[in-house]
């Protein structure tokens, strides 16, 4: 009976006690508000050890205790306040154990959930309950980075380069070569003849298309063939040291090939440059027939009294290319504010002399005057009184041209040009003896086109210099050093190797200032101490920098713009607003080979319709 009393008050204080000891638990049941404010301090103080990023509903913060979240959520208008911060701890808590169960991808979706979504949980009464719920259901819905990593998979298909095919074309016939160069390849006789055969029909495809517009419709189905044989020859072929290997080979053997292209289109270009065209050829022959079925009275032009009225604007252009001196004429002209102000003197060789004066006195230049003279006329210009020509003359100058030895001599091949034989190259540096009475003369090569009135260079003040030039120092190569040779101690003593080159082309000279300081005779003793061509090469730009060193006055680069010959990258707003643009190089506008889109601006100065351009098959 004891042993009951005593089993049964154990039993009884086993009930009894834990409602004593948990009485703060049961007032839980009666005021639900308390326990939750407890909760909230419970969590609040709680320390997060574990990683917190997947807690994507609630702002991360740096701390490692979690802090009290800011009350407005969303604001679309207007603002939505939340008075129960509780409801989000909550839902992030829930937020918490569901991302323990979600992948990446879905924490993704949660992170870029729409604002409509979340303005329904902040707003619902249950936002706790609500949440866990609607993003559950949320990556049912269009994923905004899905729809995003779409458009950026449109966007580069649309920005593919227009020659994407055609590159992939070339790079499986490079593959393929390769293969079937390869010993284990050759070896099996299926794949070889199945290789060749792929080859064969990608070339055919790719022709000369330079674009994938340029590819014909059955190419995609040959680029594919061709990956399908690859891949077989990839999976017979596994010594990458024999693919590297042959790599090798073929990129030194591709290097020597353009090495050897290289030279022949250099030597090509410069062959080119000095071939006369069959209808610039024809032009001279034609005119100089038709000067001389003409009586004298009509080989005279007018005005002849205005040669040396040192008011006008006096030009002097030394050419044997008809057609050129007529555009450089014509533009001069063409925007000349008082065309009768304006005098050319135009100087030839005795072939195209007739040619000449036939081509002006049947296209006169308007109301401005003109004189072609022979340079034969010169007797004052001779080898005991020129250096140069006694130069030109020389055996050993022949030999240095014609030697057919040097012919493949890449360094040798710009100044093997025919011009630098001839004296009318020259003549710029006998200025004040060709026109003894007057001041200032605008000299201008026949490769320009003019594009503005130039009447401005004779007022302009070049401060007692001789020579009124544009600088060409843009770049390292346009420097003294580039043109003399600083070895000698003749130049390394006297020039500046890092002075500023100009440019031949549009210069302003003052005569008598040239007159003054004995020029001419500065360039001639330059000229006896370089006979044997060691200060410098042939040309006239290095004699031309000697001479004027000190001497040269630096024109606004708007005068002058240069590299139509030669640089396809002229800056277009430098070119529209040069008063002269110069074509010099080696393309020039009347050859084939001249830059297409620089050739119309000399072009428009050229009638195609006169007689004689139609009967020489001259056309633009």
């Amino acid at each position: 009976m004891k042993v009951r009393h005593i089993v049964l008050g154990l039993l009884s204080i086993s009930v009894i006690a834990p409602i004593f000891l948990y009485t703060d638990r049961v007032g839980s049941f009666v005021n639900p508000s308390s326990s939750r404010r407890d909760f909230l301090d419970d969590v609040s103080a709680f320390t997060v050890s574990g990683d917190t990023r997947h807690l994507n509903v609630l702002h991360q913060e740096t701390s490692a205790a979690l802090k009290e979240p800011i009350g407005v959520v969303y604001s679309d208008n207007s603002t939505v306040t939340r008075e129960h911060k509780s409801a989000r701890v909550l839902s992030a808590t829930d937020e918490e154990r569901q991302q323990q169960q979600l992948s990446n991808p879905i924490r993704q979706v949660i992170d870029r959930a729409p604002p409509g979504l979340t303005t329904a949980l902040d707003s619902h009464p249950n936002a706790s309950d609500i949440s866990a719920i609607e993003l559950e259901q949320q990556p049912t819905q269009p994923s905004g980075k899905i729809v995003q990593e779409h458009s950026d998979n449109k966007h580069d298909r649309l920005t593919e380069p227009a020659d994407a095919q055609v590159r992939h074309l070339k790079d499986q016939l490079i593959r393929a070569k390769l293969y079937l160069s390869l010993p284990a390849i050759k070896n099996n006789p299926h794949v070889t003849r199945e290789l060749r055969l792929r080859v064969k029909e990608v070339t055919r495809a790719l022709g000369d298309a330079t674009k994938d517009s340029d590819l014909p419709k059955n190419a995609v189905d040959k680029l594919k063939a061709m990956d399908q044989s690859l891949e077989k020859g990839k999976q017979i072929q596994d010594d990458c040291a024999a693919v590297v290997k042959k790599l090798r080979a073929m990129l030194h053997s591709s290097e020597e090939q353009l090495r050897v292209h290289k030279k022949q289109t250099m030597f090509l270009t410069q062959l080119t440059a000095k071939t006369l065209p069959k209808g610039l050829h024809c032009l001279p022959l034609r005119l100089t027939t038709e000067y001389y079925t003409l009586n004298s009275s009509q080989q005279n032009f007018p005005n002849q009294q205005k040669l040396e009225d040192p008011r006008l604007y006096h030009y002097a252009l030394f050419s044997d290319n008809i057609l050129a001196a007529a555009v450089v004429v014509n533009s001069t002209i063409s925007h000349a504010k008082h065309p009768s102000d304006h005098v050319f003197h135009i100087v030839t060789d005795r072939l195209n002399y007739a040619a000449m004066r036939m081509w002006f006195l049947s296209n006169p230049p308007g109301k401005a005057t003109i004189q072609v003279q022979n340079i034969e006329e010169f007797t004052w210009l001779n080898s005991s009184y020129s250096p140069v020509l006694k130069q030109l003359g020389s055996p050993s100058m022949i030999d240095y041209y014609f030697r057919a030895h040097r012919a493949s001599s890449d360094s040798n091949l710009k100044f093997r040009n025919p011009k630098y034989l001839s004296i009318l190259n020259h003549l710029r540096f006998y200025l004040p003896e060709i026109f003894p009475k007057l001041n200032k003369v605008l000299f201008l090569d026949d490769d320009i086109v003019v594009q503005k009135d130039l009447t401005g260079l004779w007022s302009l003040d070049l401060k007692g210099n001789v020579n009124g030039a544009v600088e060409t120092c843009g770049e390292s190569f346009h420097r003294f050093d580039r043109y003399l040779n600083f070895s000698n101690p003749l130049i390394s003593k006297n020039f500046d190797p890092h002075a500023c080159g100009w440019a031949y082309g549009m210069n302003i000279f003052d005569l008598a200032e040239w007159r003054r300081q004995s020029i001419t005779e500065v360039y001639h003793r330059w000229q006896r101490l370089n006979r044997d061509r060691q200060l410098w090469k042939l040309g006239t730009l290095p004699p031309g920098l000697i001479t004027f060193w000190k001497r040269t006055y630096s024109l606004d680069k708007s005068w002058h713009v240069l590299g139509l010959g030669y640089n396809p990258n002229v800056n277009q707003r430098e070119i529209n607003r040069a008063a002269v643009i110069h074509y010099n190089g080696n393309l020039k506008p009347w050859l084939e080979i001249g830059i297409p889109k620089y050739k119309i601006y000399w072009a428009k100065y050229v009638d195609y319709e006169t007689v004689y351009l139609r009967e020489c098959n001259i056309n633009p």
